[in-house]
């Protein structure tokens, strides 16, 4: 199986440790994994604020660095989420069809397409609280919706049960939008920041130590309205837990 790793931007310039756990963690499976070095953005951006034609010639690049691999794999929902869902802009060749429907994100791959049993080397033992981005969770499908009459399931939980010495700390609005939005976070400052501090209030009387997710958008959004509130509280990526990161 050939995998081609892409890292989403603000992942590269904000995360990097992300990436790299994300890339270690599907070696331990015994993957080929490629980085295309010149590889840039899915577009999102573009998309989210309406512009979807200038999305074009960045969706182009995106299918010339990944159409010849079997998977892409990215530590992002929400741009797993544009590249199946979105990547519109373009012409649907047989080489767009086949990066959108081979684009994952890591926690479904590794639950749905490798269905790994086991992370032997991983141990986390501190108390953990659950954050399933918007898209990840109604586009994806990554986990039951609260709003839905459905039986619960949850593809992270299910994961990081598999970590020793792990602990959940369960939220009372779980499925609660956190204010990131991409662009909505600079469009409506006020109120992305207020649903924000809603979020880590939640996330502090859980009793979590850390709060994690396959979404470093979402986390990073929310780590500083934790910092602003002088709140005591980490933000992982779910990735470095499940690759034994040692906190």
């Amino acid at each position: 199986m050939k995998v081609g790793l892409f890292v989403p931007c603000y992942v590269d310039m904000f995360h990097p440790e992300t990436g790299i756990a994300t890339l270690e963690l599907l070696e331990r499976f015994g993957l080929s994994v490629e980085y295309p070095v010149d590889q840039t953005c899915c577009g999102q951006p573009m998309t989210n604020t309406g512009c979807e034609r200038e999305a074009a010639r960045t969706e182009e690049l995106f299918v010339r660095n990944f159409d010849k691999y079997d998977y892409i794999v990215t530590p992002s929902g929400s741009c797993t989420n544009q590249v199946r869902n979105n990547m519109t802009a373009i012409e649907q060749s047989d080489a767009v069809k086949h990066v959108r429907s081979r684009t994952y994100e890591l926690v479904e791959f590794l639950h749905d397409v490798l269905k790994v049993d086991a992370f032997p080397w991983a141990e986390f033992p501190h108390r953990v609280a659950l954050h399933n981005n918007c898209n990840t969770l109604r586009n994806l499908r990554i986990a039951s919706m609260t709003e839905r009459r459905e039986e619960p399931f949850s593809k992270p939980k299910a994961l990081l049960k598999m970590v020793k010495g792990i602990e959940f700390a369960d939220l009372t609005r779980p499925d609660e939008c956190c204010g990131f939005g991409g662009t909505f976070s600079v469009f409506e400052e006020g109120v992305s920041a207020k649903m924000g501090q809603d979020k880590v209030t939640d996330q502090l009387k859980s009793g979590a130590e850390y709060v994690t997710s396959s979404d470093s958008s979402c986390m990073m959004h929310q780590e500083g309205c934790a910092r602003r509130m002088g709140a005591n509280l980490k933000y992982i990526h779910i990735a470095e837990i499940l690759n034994g990161a040692r906190a």
